[in-house]
């Protein structure tokens, strides 16, 4: 049976004060760590984001040059023709090459730079992922 006695009353305010000294020895020192982890998460997915938002706008551009680099290789075709057209079969075919050769070369400076935009993003992002993986666990990954 129990009683209702000072014991009872000393164990009350006992089990008070123990919850008040856990509360601030270990509940809210976690409590901060945990949120300072979930800040650096948040701001590491924010730079993801950015490097991918970079990412998109490096092949937009991509696209633009390589939009440009043939409308400026069928301007430079135009102008041949009718150069040639003028001048004969021969200056024609040595103009045709030499756009082909600008064309070439513009495209393949392109897609080294696209090439080159993208493994740099990739190992961006990789390294982001491991960091991130690597905070929530605690421990390298």
């Amino acid at each position: 049976m129990i009683t209702i006695d000072i014991t009872m009353v000393i164990q009350i305010i006992n089990i008070l004060v123990l919850i008040g000294i856990l509360n601030v020895v270990l509940y809210k020192p976690v409590r901060t760590v945990m949120a300072k982890r979930e800040e650096k998460a948040a701001s590491i997915g924010k730079e993801v984001e950015t490097f991918h938002k970079n990412a998109a706008l490096r092949q937009e551009e991509i696209g633009r040059k390589m939009q440009a680099a043939r409308t400026k290789a069928k301007e430079e075709l135009e102008g041949a023709r009718s150069t040639a057209q003028a001048a004969g079969g021969e200056i024609l075919a040595k103009i045709r090459e030499e756009a082909n050769a600008a064309k070439s070369a513009q495209m393949a400076e392109i897609q080294q730079q696209f090439g080159t935009a993208r493994e740099q993003l990739r190992g961006q992002v990789d390294g982001f992922a491991a960091e991130i993986a690597g905070k929530i666990l605690g421990r390298a990954v």
